[in-house]
């Protein structure tokens, strides 16, 4: 499982209520989506030469980010009084064993790296030793592309991708980490739909969690590290069976 950010769940219309909520969280998501953003814009801020700066900014968009909220992250890059941001990656261990590894961008690593910590520990689970996770997991680029079949495939295969599964009536596609990019726009320009496009940590095999009440304790790890400014991404190799 790889935690994505809900943006689905965030954009419905909801009852006046729990608007202030729904404002809090657009407004968290709008911080990791511009951190993003401006991480990749130092490769170049012209996303048609910079195709880590293009998907950051496409997946900005399909979360209705704002525009001006994504030229401001990109404007960080040449404003020398913003706080520059790193890239830093922590491993962990959740409920049952399982792997966590957590993607953070953040100008203050001092704040972070206690925040995920407590986020670990309060939950069931632990930091660990930089490599003692990571080994568990290959960086791949992974594209969500809409519909399944036989025919669909080998399409995408055609296209480059290494390999694909099929998963609630959507395909998953696997590629090598360099060809993001160019599968990416190879399976858009033959006409399919793409809800998603990004790296990520994929674990090499998964663990089954089959038990309903280590499975929530997991979940609430994963909440919590999800639930944090400077956290971008949640990988973990579990595989949760259990029914919660």
């Amino acid at each position: 499982r790889s935690t994505l950010f809900p943006y689905t769940t965030l954009f419905r219309s909801e009852p006046l209520r729990d608007k202030g909520a729904n404002d809090a969280k657009r407004g968290a998501i709008f911080t990791k989506l511009g951190n993003q953003i401006a991480i990749a814009a130092r490769g170049g801020t012209d996303p048609s030469m910079n195709s880590a700066l293009a998907l950051a900014i496409e997946k900005a968009k399909a979360a209705n980010m704002p525009g001006a909220n994504i030229q401001r992250a990109i404007d960080r890059v040449a404003d020398k009084s913003a706080a520059a941001l790193e890239e830093i990656a922590y491993e962990g261990y959740g409920p049952g064993g399982v792997g966590i590894i957590i993607e953070t961008a953040t100008d203050n690593r001092n704040r972070t790296l206690p925040e995920v910590k407590t986020a670990l520990v309060k939950n069931g689970g632990r930091i660990a030793d930089a490599g003692s996770v990571a080994f568990q997991f290959t960086r791949k680029g992974v594209i969500t592309v809409e519909g399944s079949g036989e025919d669909l495939l080998l399409q995408i295969l055609d296209a480059g991708a290494e390999d694909a599964a099929e998963e609630d009536g959507e395909m998953i596609v696997y590629t090598d980490q360099k060809d993001l990019a160019a599968v990416r726009t190879a399976l858009a320009e033959q006409g399919l739909v793409i809800k998603d496009a990004e790296l990520q940590y994929v674990p090499n095999s998964v663990i089954e969690v089959a038990d309903a009440e280590t499975a929530q304790k997991l979940l609430k790890v994963l909440d919590a590290l999800d639930d944090l400014d400077d956290v971008v991404n949640v990988h973990t190799n579990a595989d949760i069976t259990a029914d919660v």
